[in-house]
């Protein structure tokens, strides 16, 4: 190609590869960058052949090929190679130029890059990118972030290789989320969410596998009657095929033969991790981590096992109704995890003053990415009838969606209980529940405790002010 290119790509793994594929196939020339030169040559000579696609062996080159504004994205592993690439790129870029960082980035680092990159005269775009492989090259869903300048000049790129949702698939999965570090934000809440998803999925499964003893064919017959309903969703929808699946070599079903040993990237720590310097309850994507992190042990476990008891009776009820049930700790449980995850949103954006429209994010996850689900048009309806929504729990289609699936989910909590199988995001769910929709808890407790022991003060019930009790003083004497 003799002209220039309309975008740049660093870092031609799977998905960068993917990623570049879905820009080019919507009509714009791109020039691409890999450290190992062998990869972006095999790029260029295997899945970008006869495509408009430029290989560069240098970033010197990669950035001489662009038009400008140039907009590069980085996409590699984050961590200290992105500075590294902003550093490498910096003497390069005119003023103007865009650098883009589409990885996995705790949202501090944006936030400190952004500011440097635009001290040097650039703009800086933290991109939240979900939606995996297949995403990455049919539409994923998009979270750009950052210097705000830089949005009018990467939009039409974005919305357009962004996964559509809407009537007429005509809605883009992206829009401008806020400045900074915003998008990373918002992309690693998608993340914590994602966490707490797949872990209570997986507890709803082992409740009809232990509890009611399903068959992997029953298990897919249920998972398959659910994504009709009000849990339509990607996760569901592929836990549904996973039943499926057998295994080539024995002809038994596959996902009895992975281990049970989780791994995890990293994201869903941070916004646990964040969410307790906010002060925020984010419980459910904290037993998700929670969750990995024993099922990591799993040498642990097995001698554990075979050492301490618990129950081993299996549910004597109806077995339609239990599974009724389930359905409804499954639905009430979500949607505690994403009015956390929206409550934890409120508080970093009043933390660090992002203008986040909760509405459109609930809409950037309706497509192309891992939470993608019909339930996410209920929560930007929420927040576009009241924008300063305080909980989704207090949006009436979710009060009244919990109210009919409360006396299901209570019952299956009590139940995993009663069989001693573990359901730790179901029991955290309601607990959150019942802690929120109370007028008064224990704490008042706790705080005279602290009083008793370190004079930390407390507030009274009756009166204005901050006040201290002599207990000790006031106290009744126990009897010698």
């Amino acid at each position: 190609m003799s002209e220039k290119c309309d975008f740049g790509l660093i870092g031609l793994a799977v998905m960068g590869e993917n990623l570049a594929l879905n820009v080019e196939s919507r009509g714009y020339s791109v020039a691409v960058y890999n450290r190992t030169t062998e990869k972006t040559d095999a790029f260029i000579a295997g899945r970008a052949a006869g495509k408009k696609f430029v290989g560069c062996h240098t970033l010197e080159d990669l950035v001489k090929s662009l038009k400008t504004p140039r907009k590069v994205m980085m996409l590699v592993k984050a961590g200290p190679a992105v500075d590294a690439i902003i550093e490498s790129l910096l003497p390069l870029m005119d003023k103007g130029d865009i650098i883009i960082d589409g990885g996995n980035t705790l949202y501090s680092d944006t936030e400190r890059r952004t500011k440097y990159v635009e001290e040097k005269g650039l703009l800086y775009s933290g991109t939240g990118v979900s939606g995996g492989e297949e995403g990455a090259l049919k539409g994923p869903s998009l979270m750009p972030g950052g210097s705000e300048a830089a949005w009018p000049e990467l939009k039409e790129i974005f919305q357009s290789i962004a996964a559509k949702v809407g009537p007429n698939d005509d809605i883009p999965c992206c829009e401008w989320v806020g400045p900074r570090g915003a998008g990373h934000y918002v992309k690693m809440v998608h993340n914590g969410i994602e966490y707490g998803d797949m872990q209570m999925i997986c507890e709803a499964y082992f409740l009809l596998k232990h509890g009611i003893g399903l068959t992997n064919e029953e298990l897919y017959d249920v998972f398959a009657e659910w994504n009709k309903g009000e849990l339509q969703s990607y996760l569901i929808e592929i836990t549904r095929d996973i039943f499926s699946v057998k295994d080539e070599k024995t002809g038994d079903f596959l996902v009895d033969k992975v281990l049970d040993r989780a791994g995890a990237k990293g994201t869903g720590k941070w916004m646990s991790q964040l969410a307790l310097d906010l002060g925020v309850p984010s419980t459910l994507v904290t037993t998700a981590v929670y969750a990995r992190s024993l099922s990591a042990v799993k040498e642990a476990r097995v001698r554990a096992s075979k050492v301490l008891s618990g129950p081993t009776e299996t549910y004597s009820g109806d077995k339609q109704e239990f599974i009724n049930h389930v359905r409804d700790a499954l639905y009430a449980s979500k949607i505690m995890s994403y009015a956390q995850g929206f409550v934890q949103l409120q508080a970093a954006a009043a933390e660090h003053d992002w203008p986040l429209n909760y509405g459109d994010c609930a809409l950037l996850w309706r497509g192309g990415c891992i939470i993608r689900a019909q339930f996410l048009d209920r929560i930007k309806e929420a927040f576009d009838a009241d924008a300063n929504l305080e909980n989704l729990l207090l949006a009436p289609y979710f009060t009244d969606a919990v109210k009919k699936a409360e006396a299901g989910w209570r019952n299956v909590v009590a139940t995993a209980a009663t069989l001693g199988i573990p359901a730790p995001a179901f029991a955290g769910a309601l607990a959150y529940y019942d802690g929120y929709r109370r007028a008064n808890l224990p704490a008042n407790l706790l705080q005279a405790q602290r009083d008793y022991f370190g004079a930390h003060t407390f507030q009274r019930t009756d009166e204005e002010g901050t006040f201290h009790a002599e207990w000790l003083k006031l106290r009744k004497e126990p009897e010698a």
